[in-house]
């Protein structure tokens, strides 16, 4: 039998009101990913053994650019979103997981970043 009143018994382990925001963005960029990444695989099997210039030109369309901007944006947040959610669910000391939760943010953000401005460098002929 326990001394602590109902609400302190539940206290802090009752809903946060962003789970099933979080459940669709994290549906929803899995969703993306199939046809991107089929796409992508595809693409990169039909380019297997080709040269350095070739494979330069296909990042270079237009086309090819923008789906692998949106291959890399959807791969990072869907990755985001899942190691949020490792995160607070093992993660049990609340400043390691808040440090971890914005490590892995700062993290998807910046290679994210990196990924499209190296898409985006190609594209332009850079």
């Amino acid at each position: 039998m326990s001394l602590r009143s109902s609400l302190g018994q539940i206290r802090g382990l009752g809903s946060a009101r962003s789970g099933t925001h979080h459940w669709w963005h994290q549906r929803l960029t899995a969703l993306a990913l199939i046809p991107l990444s089929v796409w992508f695989i595809a693409a990169v099997v039909g380019l297997t053994g080709a040269e350095h210039a070739r494979v330069a030109g296909w990042l270079g369309s237009s086309v090819t650019a923008t789906l692998m901007i949106l291959l890399m944006a959807a791969t990072f947040y869907h990755l985001k979103l899942g190691l949020q959610v490792v995160i607070e669910d093992y993660v049990h000391a609340e400043w390691l997981k808040l440090t971890a939760v914005i490590v892995v943010t700062f993290a998807c953000l910046v290679l994210g970043l990196a990924t499209v401005l190296a898409v985006l460098s190609l594209w332009l002929g850079g």
